[in-house]
């Protein structure tokens, strides 16, 4: 059998596991609710989870350039961001996807190993972990950025209402 059909026919179960494997990374109280809740509206962090985890699984089980799963990648990536996840806990699901997808296999694994089809699999992965990491601390840069501005905002509005700024006469 083609490696692609099995891999192919194997999606569900590894978009399942893959999916539930992430809301375990969150306490429990929120992973059962993020597991739970379908509703888009009322859940709308696991909607967008569980989409772009679709989307990038798919790409990569039919080869798509990875500058195009980068979307999605984004977006489950600036939701963990935020969150309080270390660095590897909010990038980590990505490299766990390698370890479902040999389960999944199972005895197939050897099989698909040796035609070159897994190791180009995993190695696509990786490339999309070291993707993630990129998206993740441009984020991270982001939110330290706009902290840093708020605290010199409300910094100056202080030293205003305590009459000690002065204008600078323009010259």
């Amino acid at each position: 059998m083609d490696p692609r059909n099995l891999l192919s026919e194997k999606r569900p179960a590894i978009l399942n596991r893959w999916f539930n494997a992430v809301l375990d990374t969150y306490p429990a109280d929120t992973s059962a609710f993020l597991k739970k809740q379908k509703n888009q509206f009322a859940n709308p962090v696991g909607h967008t989870i569980h989409q772009g985890m679709e989307h990038i699984l798919e790409a990569l089980l039919q080869g798509t350039d990875l500058d195009r799963i980068a979307p999605s990648l984004d977006n489950i990536i600036r939701i963990r961001a935020v969150q309080d996840l270390t660095p590897s806990q909010a990038v980590g699901f990505i490299l766990s996807l390698k370890k479902i997808i040999r389960e999944e296999l199972g005895s197939n694994t050897r099989e698909h190993s040796a035609s070159g089809e897994l190791p180009g699999l995993e190695e696509r992965i990786d490339a999309l972990a070291l993707m993630s990491f990129d998206i993740y601390i441009q984020c991270r840069e982001k939110i330290y950025e706009l902290r840093a501005n708020e605290t010199k905002r409300l910094t100056y509005r202080l030293l205003q209402r305590a009459n000690l700024v002065c204008e600078l006469p323009d010259q």
